[in-house]
Formats: C-alpha cells, structure tokens, sequence
C-alpha cells in the first residue's frame, strides 16, 4: 500500500523508527545481494549506492573482476566490428550503438582493453557537420535514398556522442563540436526529427512543427554529460519538454510516440523511449527537483517494488535475453539497481545524491537516503 508524505509524517515517532529499521533491513539485504552478482553489477554498486571511491581497493577489483567477465569481453569483442551491421531501425537494440552505451553506463573507459581501438573508428567517420556517422539505410518510401550509406540523424548521433562522453571524450574538440552543432538544432518544444544530408528528405511520421520525443530524451542525456550544458538552458528546456509529454499523454503523440502501458514497463538497458529512461533522464538535471509530474511517474516505478525491495524486469529485448534483465520472472540485479540509483537522485533533492554523502562509519551510503522520510523525501513511500 501507499502512504503519502503527511500521512507518514503523522505517525507517531515510534512508528516512524519501527518503519525506518524495517527499510534499512530491507535496503541493507537489497545491496548485499546486489553485490553477489556479476562483478559489472558489484562494480556499480560499490560506485553508486555505497559511493566509493574509484581508488577504493574493493571498487578497484570489483572493475578488474568486471573486464575479466566473459559477457564483457564478448560485447567489446564485437564492437571492434564497428560500425557493424546496417541500422535499419533505431529501435534495434542488438545495435551496436547501444551496447555502447551499455558499455559506457557500466563505466568502461577507454583504457580498457580493446576499447581504444573502438573509439579510434568511431572519430574516422566524423562528418562535414560534426556529428558521427554510422552505416544505415533509410528506404525512399521514408524519404530515405535506399542505399546503405554513411550518415547520421538526431535519433542515432547523440547515442554516440553520449558514450564518447561517458568513456571520457566530454572535453575533446571532435565531440564538443559534433554536441554544440546539435544542440543548436533545438527549438521551443524541444528538439525535432532531423538528419545529415546524405539522408535526403528523411523525417519521421509527424508533423514538421512537433518535437520528437526520443531526439529531445537523448539530446538532454548527451547535455547532461558536457560539463558546459549541464546548467544550460537546453537542459531546461529539453526536460519540460518530456515532462510536458507526460502531462498531455493521453492526447498528444507526436511521431507516434505513447507513454501508455508499454511506455510504463521496467526494461533494460535503456533503448528507446520509456519510463526508466525518461526518469533517468529527468534525474539528471537539477532544474525540476519536485515536480508533480515526475512524483507520477515515481509512484508507477515504485508500485513495481518486490516485498522483497526488488524489481522485475516487465519487458525484455531479445537482443539481451542472456543477461539478468533479459527474463520477466525473477527480479533483475541491474535493474534494481537502476531504479534505485533514479529514487536515490530524487530522495537526497538532486541529481547527484553522492555529493551529500560521506564514505564513513555512520551511514554514509545509499541507505542513509533511502531512509531519511523527512524533509528531504517528497515521495510516495511504498509499504509492502
């Protein structure tokens, strides 16, 4: 069940401290069995819920455990292909542009192994205009010429240019240019279906005039991560903007973009357009700490808790059917730990909870966050 904020604030103090050893118990088994997983999954978790230190001994041999894994090793292996098979859709999630980004979110960087080489074939297709290019094919029914070119458009660079900033390229001259082009492209409402040259008249199935969705969500990721568009206007506009869709869901879907019940379900990693990916977003930026419109999209996510303070996966790629998160029946350690990562942004009042917390013997840790329902909490609480 669900007790809102003064309700809970209403209990006695008793109650109050009965629920928070209740919570710290179930947050306390929640990460010990989070750092049981796969050593990306420990890795992460010692980084972003206990907030370690990267020269922390533990995180250090939880990451050389990491690219060590053999489901590592195999996804960089592949990448060296790169820019590998034709992208026919960018909905494709056994693209290589997103296990990039897989790779990139889990932390790897480029001195690891084999990762140098990726990125160097990644910069040889830089184009006239900045942005990267990949090999596609846009068929003419879709404006597209029907070959197999390279090119780029709004819906495929800014993936690309987010994990080069992920993997540490956020100040090189090649990325920032390809990132200051782009996001001059956005308008009023957000950033619309654009595309290279090479494309021809390429557009997505909406009108001219609207902003489309997906664009607008991984423009505002790619900003977030340049440390000179973290606080820009940009940001700003592009996170009402999603929040704005969210608000007229039920009667506005520009190029056929929904935030239904698909649109609601858990699922990893983050592709498309979703409830995860929204917030992840959204959390990111400090412009919109309490808004009613992210609490709704909150409480949806919460509803999702196991008893046991886990999720389960409620949609899967089969592209990525062999990891935890590629099965809808038990709960997924990747998945926890991203909902838990968006709660704990919202629940310490920024975008950046590690910044409030210390690494020490009193509760310096994810669990501190997720226990404070004073002031610092302003939503729902779930209660098995």
């Amino acid at each position: 069940m669900y007790l809102s904020l003064s309700v809970l604030r209403s209990r006695s103090e008793y109650a109050k401290k009965a629920l928070a050893i209740f919570w710290r118990r179930i947050m306390e088994e929640t990460i010990e069995w989070l750092l049981e997983g796969s050593a990306w999954v420990e890795y992460k978790t010692r980084l972003d819920l206990l907030i370690k230190d990267k020269e922390n001994e533990d995180v250090i041999e939880s990451r050389k455990r990491m690219l060590h894994c053999p489901e590592i090793k195999s996804l960089i292996a592949e990448l060296q292909d790169w820019p590998g098979s034709v992208l026919t859709s960018h909905k494709n999630a056994g693209h290589l542009i997103h296990k990039l980004t897989f790779l990139a979110d889990l932390g790897i960087r480029n001195d690891a192994p084999g990762v140098g080489e990726i990125i160097g074939k990644i910069f040889r297709h830089r184009s006239p205009q900045g942005p990267f290019q990949v090999l596609m094919n846009i068929p003419s029914k879709f404006g597209g010429l029907g070959t197999d070119q390279f090119a780029w458009a709004l819906c495929d660079a800014p993936v690309t240019l987010y994990s080069l900033a992920r993997m540490g390229f956020q100040e090189d001259a090649r990325v920032l240019m390809a990132v200051e082009y782009l996001a001059k492209l956005v308008r009023d409402n957000g950033w619309p279906c654009a595309a290279s040259p090479e494309l021809g008249s390429f557009r997505g199935p909406g009108r001219k005039e609207d902003p489309c969705p997906y664009a607008t969500l991984i423009m505002t990721k790619l900003l977030l991560e340049i440390p000179e568009f973290r606080k820009s206007s940009n940001v700003s506009l592009g996170v009402e903007s999603l929040l704005s869709l969210w608000e007229r869901r039920i009667d506005y879907h520009p190029y056929i973009f929904y935030m239904g019940t698909d649109f609601s379900k858990l699922k990893c990693p983050e592709v498309w357009f979703d409830i995860l990916h929204v917030l992840d977003v959204v959390s990111r930026s400090s412009t919109k700490v309490n808004d009613h419109r992210i609490n709704e999209m909150i409480e949806i996510v919460e509803s999702k808790r196991t008893s046991s303070g886990r999720f389960i996966p409620e949609s899967v790629w089969m592209a990525w059917k062999n990891w935890d998160f590629g099965q809808k029946k038990e709960p997924s350690r990747w998945l926890t730990l991203k909902v838990l990562k968006i709660l704990g942004r919202y629940r310490a009042g920024g975008p950046d909870f590690s910044r409030i917390l210390t690494d020490n013997d009193e509760g310096g840790s994810a669990v501190s966050v997720f226990l404070n329902f004073g002031e610092i909490h302003p939503f729902a609480v779930i209660f098995p």
